[in-house]
């Protein structure tokens, strides 16, 4: 089966072309600033980019597009060949605990859940609408960023506020990152040969969250209501006092909408470090002896080793692996040491030849960094949020 992997941002638009149940890539491509003037598009096809600059006018004519570069790359030749298209959803509220084929009554859902991602959702739904009239045949999947963590009791997604907060606005943690945890924990139960499997799993890219998967289902997570929860992040600040907000109200003279944008977007490494949110720059200040990057890379990484000392004792000190992944985990080797020299205490130890040899690898197999007498071995797994879209279209539609 030839299955289409989509996530659609409100001026972009991710595609990738699978060969199901092999997992090959067969063209992958990004629409940019839709419509703005200045929009483009790039092709990866056997390894090859392609940038061309066209107004794309909106998410249709980007459909558009993208279909006719499948024909004219040979990639199929007719729309009978698509056998399926899975999009991400940011949000699926506490309906949906899984993937599901997307009819009418999905897409209300989601509309109706468009309070909880008020920038995410209106979008993805964009998405879905441009390929339903553009391909009327062929089923959608909708895959939820939320679903994987739905498995969390009460006692881990409430928040102790009044219960009728809950009941009434469905204020708890809902967790994201899901789709990216789901593949991470479908790699490790193949690599370890289990189901059951107790992992942390420590999705670190220039946004983060560590997920606790106890008996093969997701625990715990770090982000909650929103995606701003948890640890701090490239522009995210995480976890903090809310009362502060209504007091640089007041002292700033700003809008609850300024303090909003600037614990998302002003926060995390770039507002310590006031350099970058790039973890890169970051390394670079820190090797100049910036004194901010260093705190903020201090602060970093000591907020994610006191999450996963917190999911170590929620798993009971059971844990099968702890697993980095997403762009930082997968490839910042200094990072991840110094990330590893925090965890002795848990009997976690590094074998830093090991460390120093798999950033970008793809092979996930090879990817252990932790030395023989590590009490918890620790793994650098690529996550691939696009195949475990793919992986969940093609089993609903096979």
């Amino acid at each position: 089966m030839k299955i289409l992997s989509v996530n659609a941002g409100s001026s972009s638009l991710k595609f990738t072309l699978f060969l199901m149940p092999e997992g090959k890539e067969l063209i992958g491509g990004y629409f940019e600033k839709i419509g703005l003037d200045d929009s483009f598009y790039s092709i990866k096809l056997n390894g090859e980019k392609i940038k061309k600059e066209v107004y794309i006018k909106n998410h249709n004519d980007a459909v558009k597009i993208l279909i006719d570069e499948l024909i004219q790359n040979n990639v199929i030749n007719s729309l009978e060949e698509l056998d399926g298209i899975g999009h991400r959803l940011v949000h699926g509220g506490e309906k949906y605990t899984d993937s599901v084929i997307i009819d009418d009554e999905v897409i209300k859902t989601v509309t109706d859940l468009i309070p909880l991602a008020p920038l995410h959702n209106p979008a993805n739904l964009i998405g879905v609408k441009a390929f339903m009239e553009a391909l009327p045949n062929v089923d959608n999947v909708g895959v939820f960023d939320t679903a994987f963590h739905q498995t969390m009791s009460k006692e881990q997604f409430l928040y102790g506020v009044p219960y009728s907060w809950y009941e009434n606005y469905k204020v708890r943690k809902y967790g994201f990152h899901g789709t990216s945890h789901k593949f991470i924990t479908k790699s490790m139960k193949e690599i370890l040969n289990k189901d059951d499997v107790n992992l942390i799993i420590c999705h670190i890219g220039s946004g983060g969250s560590l997920c606790a998967v106890k008996d093969g289902n997701s625990f715990d997570t770090t982000m909650g209501f929103t995606p701003n929860a948890g640890i701090m992040m490239g522009t995210r600040s995480g976890d903090i006092d809310y009362t502060f907000i209504p007091y640089v109200m007041r002292e700033a003279g700003i809008s609850l909408s300024e303090v909003d944008n600037a614990l998302n977007k002003q926060s995390g490494l770039l507002g310590i470090s006031g350099i970058s949110s790039d973890h890169r720059d970051i390394e670079a200040a820190i090797n100049e002896g910036n004194e901010r990057a260093i705190l903020s890379d201090t602060m970093y990484t000591n907020k994610i080793a006191n999450y996963i000392a917190t999911y170590y004792l929620e798993l009971n000190g059971k844990v099968d692996a702890l697993v980095f992944t997403a762009g930082l985990g997968e490839n910042a080797i200094s990072f991840r040491k110094k990330l590893m020299k925090k965890l002795e205490c848990l009997g976690i130890k590094i074998d830093e030849n090991a460390n120093n040899n798999v950033a970008g690898y793809k092979d996930i197999n090879s990817g252990i960094i932790s030395s023989k007498e590590s009490k918890v071995p620790v793994y650098v797994i690529p996550t691939n949020e696009e195949l475990m879209i793919a992986t969940d279209t093609y089993e609903l539609i096979k």
